[in-house]
């Protein structure tokens, strides 16, 4: 896909994208994945070199080969991991205290 089919496709501004392209701006987590679903590969996807996931593979690979991993990146390039993930473990949190709320009523 081009720029345009992108910018399209997930309903942003050509001046925004170019912004978070050039790593001006920092997407929020909900624009990542609809990038990721417009260029059709999985927010993994997003933050790996291809060389990487041919030594590195889910079945074989510690949590600790991963932090290595992550550890070799940029401050921006873990910065924007690290919020992905809060995201998600926010997330996950809010659930659990809701069960636990619903569960005590």
């Amino acid at each position: 896909m081009d720029q345009k089919e992108v910018i399209s496709a997930i309903g942003m501004g050509a001046a925004q994208y170019s912004r978070i392209e050039n790593g001006k701006t920092e997407p929020s987590v909900s624009t990542l994945i609809k990038i990721a679903k417009a260029l059709g590969v999985s927010m993994v996807e997003l933050f790996t070199d291809k060389d990487i996931l041919r030594d590195v593979n889910s079945i074989d690979t510690t949590l600790m080969e991963r932090v290595a991993l992550i550890d070799g990146l940029s401050k921006e390039e873990q910065k924007t991991i690290f919020s992905i993930l809060d995201a998600f473990l926010s997330k996950r949190k809010l659930k659990s205290t809701l069960k636990t709320v619903l569960q005590e009523m």
